[in-house]
């Protein structure tokens, strides 16, 4: 059965692009809690306390740690211009589940999985908890069997280039609907109204207009290739006319305030 295993994992080791020295290190991530019960592994460093654990929960924990750091390091270097803000949401939108599970289904993690019997009846292998966790964890496996390097290169091919070219550096922009409604609140105004005015081009190439409300007055407008991207660059813009408004105001101010001294 190990053997057997051993086979199919080579697979998944050639989509990462790296050849495990310790390979329990990678069964031990592939395999979750519901198989635990069902199965033995065999232990060739029983001494390591991490392998003492028959699931990749632990591994899971180690990885994520794993992943803040080498996201922070990768964002720092590719945006030096950022601010803390834009690289916090950044970081967030590339380590977040969502984008685990579409790195995990993309190296077809879940083929690889060692579940229980329950969970394989429920359809384990495509839930996106386990996905998300299991890519977690064999990021730290690889750490663990090669160290920080490693698992930057993997990760830096698998997630980071892959988030960047599908977002671009636009990536810090994917939150605005949530910043603005922050500052209208600040306001203490209602929160922003986005209504689709328009829509053209193909069915395989709509491009949509997209107008964004606020206290009964049209704020921006924005187009996008979905109905999402057309809110959040009219959020966007709305923000910067705001804040550009907010500045205008206060320069006047100023002025008025050192005559009155």
């Amino acid at each position: 059965m190990t053997e057997l295993l051993r086979k199919e994992d080579e697979r998944l080791e050639e989509r990462l692009g790296y050849k495990f020295q310790r390979w329990m290190l990678l069964d031990r991530a592939l395999t979750h809690s519901s198989a635990t019960p069902e199965i033995r592994h065999e232990r060739t460093e029983a001494t390591d306390r991490l392998l003492l654990a028959e699931d990749n929960e632990r591994l899971e924990f180690l990885g994520d740690a794993v992943l803040e750091l080498l996201a922070s390091e990768y964002l720092l270097a590719a945006f030096p211009d950022w601010t803390e803000g834009q690289l916090s949401k950044s970081r967030a939108r590339i380590v977040n589940a969502e984008s685990l599970v579409t790195v995990a289904r993309r190296l077809r993690l879940g083929e690889h999985l060692r579940l229980g019997r329950g969970e394989e009846k429920t359809g384990g292998r495509e839930k996106p908890a386990l996905l998300a966790d299991a890519f977690e964890a064999v990021i730290a496996a690889i750490y663990l069997d090669s160290g920080l390097a490693a698992a930057r290169e993997i990760l830096r091919r698998v997630l980071f280039e892959q988030a960047l070219e599908e977002r671009g550096a636009g990536i810090a922009d994917s939150d605005r609907k949530s910043a603005l409604q922050e500052l209208l609140q600040g306001r203490g105004q209602q929160p922003a109204e986005y209504r689709l005015v328009g829509e053209s081009g193909p069915d395989h190439q709509k491009i949509f207009q997209v107008e964004v409300w606020g206290n009964g007055t049209q704020l921006a407008r924005g187009e996008g290739s979905t109905k999402k991207e057309a809110e959040q660059r009219a959020a966007k813009v709305a923000l910067e006319l705001l804040e550009r408004r907010e500045q205008e105001l206060r320069g006047k101010a100023e002025p008025d305030a050192r005559t009155d001294r």
